[in-house]
């Protein structure tokens, strides 16, 4: 496994399993949001890409996960469905910790169990309930970690 700067041949790779995390971590709020593929494609180039750091997990020469991190805020953190549970998001906590040693905070959907029960597992607390910003407009939660 290696962590490494994304790079332009990691779109497709990257934005294919990123959408299809989503939707077998929450196959009925994707179904009802209905962002299309060439709409994630968009919000990926547009967005993620232009407002954060994005490096890759990288196995046998394949992306399998991802970080998207601006100073100490996680925008994004994903792994492929069948690389899951096999300790990449757990690496990529810590690599994110090595960017940002004191302090990192996201936010993710309060029906977002498996998220938040694998950022509680690796010190993360729930600091703030809310809504998120459109498009989604849903209840979401903000976590903390902090060194102290």
């Amino acid at each position: 496994m290696k962590i490494r700067p994304y790079t332009s041949n990691d779109f497709a790779p990257v934005t294919q399993f990123w959408r299809h995390s989503r939707e077998v971590a929450l196959p009925e709020f994707e179904r009802i949001k209905g962002h299309s593929y060439e709409e994630d494609c968009a919000y990926f180039k547009n967005h993620i890409l232009v407002e954060n750091d994005v490096y890759v997990v990288e196995i046998n020469g394949m992306p399998v996960g991802f970080l998207a991190i601006k100073d100490d805020f996680i925008d994004r953190l994903y792994v492929a469905p069948k690389h899951q549970r096999q300790g990449i998001g757990r690496s990529l906590l810590e690599f994110a910790r090595s960017l940002s040693p004191k302090h990192l905070w996201l936010y993710t959907l309060q029906i977002n169990l498996n998220a938040r029960t694998f950022y509680e597992k690796n010190g993360f607390v729930a600091t703030k309930l809310g809504i998120s910003p459109p498009p989604e407009s849903e209840p979401d939660v903000m976590y903390e970690w902090n060194t102290a």
